[in-house]
């Protein structure tokens, strides 16, 4: 898969003058011919992008449900290969994108740890990402450094053979796949209500560190009238740069540490959990903060079409008993990420126009 080389390239002087931009100033630099080519940031998709991709996963996932749909799925892209590089513990983004290769017919090979590479033997990560990019047609990150998804797409696009970089969590700072099936998930949700425009949502736990949370943040200024609760502890309130953001495209919030009072207002609540992995003394943290977890007596006080979502693993955050309810929606919400993966993937390998003239 090419990629044209634009002349954006060239107004960077390497990575470290890069990575110091704006974000705004960078985006075009993981595009090729005016698409998306690497999806590194939430702030990439516009409310076009958005509904053009939920579209592409219900036309997918429509044609998954016979047979022959499968099959002629699977022969999309059985010449593509996509290595899955996933340094950081993961289940449900790994077997989400691995499923979501499959259902398109790639090939996949992938890495758990830096372990099995050459790393341990003194290798340089861009020369291992160099290696995986020789073999590979498309990459799948998972790191628990921030940046590093960016910076592997940074040096591919310097090299004879760029390949396409999908970053699937990348430290406390960006998971923007998560944010596109969250997006999925609340616009199926809300499909009989007027989808997301006009709603409101509480994102509830640790603000401070879950980059799920704020990478769905990013994409609220492409919804009308949304406003947002962010519900947390002190210590792990909304990073002030996201509520810049916010404010920068007029977008209301309202910080509180009182969940109940928020939770007859909503329309959605986003649960997360305390991101114990980000502390440098993760058994510090022996506070569960009782007074942010959602119980089954909660479900008295929320609207009826309310949707709990919540992007797992979960702990004590939300209680099993709130399982039962029609309302819970985060086990649609892990099947949703399934199929918008597999939309993102074969839009970056240009097989949606085939996918949507089978419904034409």
């Amino acid at each position: 898969m090419e990629k044209l080389v634009e002349q954006t390239h060239q107004e960077f002087e390497g990575w470290d003058e890069f990575y110091t931009r704006s974000v705004d100033e960078k985006l075009d630099f993981f595009k090729s011919s005016g698409r998306i080519f690497d999806v590194i940031y939430a702030q990439q998709f516009d409310r076009e992008f958005l509904n053009y991709l939920c579209d592409l996963a219900d036309a997918i996932r429509l044609f998954a449900k016979t047979k022959m749909g499968q099959k002629k799925l699977r022969h999309l892209l059985p010449h593509r290969r996509a290595m899955l590089y996933f340094v950081q513990p993961s289940t449900r983004t790994f077997l989400s994108f691995q499923n979501a290769c499959h259902i398109l017919g790639l090939s996949v090979s992938e890495i758990r740890g830096t372990s099995t590479s050459s790393e341990v033997k003194g290798e340089s990560p861009e020369d291992t990402i160099r290696t995986f990019a020789s073999y590979v047609d498309l990459i799948i990150s998972r790191h628990p450094e921030a940046g590093f998804a960016e910076k592997t797409a940074w040096v591919l696009n310097q090299t004879e053979r760029p390949v396409p970089v999908l970053n699937g969590g990348s430290g406390p700072d960006q998971h923007p796949t998560q944010a596109l099936l969250d997006i999925y998930t609340l616009e199926r949700e809300f499909r009989n209500i007027g989808g997301l425009d006009g709603k409101k949502i509480a994102m509830v736990g640790d603000l401070k560190r879950g980059r799920t949370v704020r990478s769905l943040s990013y994409l609220m200024k492409n919804y009308r009238d949304v406003t947002l609760y962010y519900v947390a502890p002190d210590i792990f309130r909304m990073k002030d740069d996201i509520k810049d953001f916010l404010k920068k495209h007029a977008i209301p919030y309202h910080e509180t540490n009182d969940f109940e009072s928020v939770m007859p207002l909503v329309d959605a609540i986003y649960m997360t959990r305390i991101q114990k992995e980000y502390s440098e003394d993760p058994s510090s943290e022996t506070d569960t903060f009782p007074q942010f977890h959602f119980k089954t007596k909660h479900l008295s006080l929320i609207q009826p079409h309310c949707a709990i979502l919540h992007p797992l693993p979960r702990r004590y955050e939300i209680e099993v008993g709130v399982d039962k309810d029609p309302r819970a929606a985060y086990w649609r919400q892990e099947r949703c990420g399934m199929w918008i993966r597999a939309a993102l993937i074969a839009y970056i390998f240009k097989v949606d126009d085939e996918i949507f003239e089978e419904f034409s």
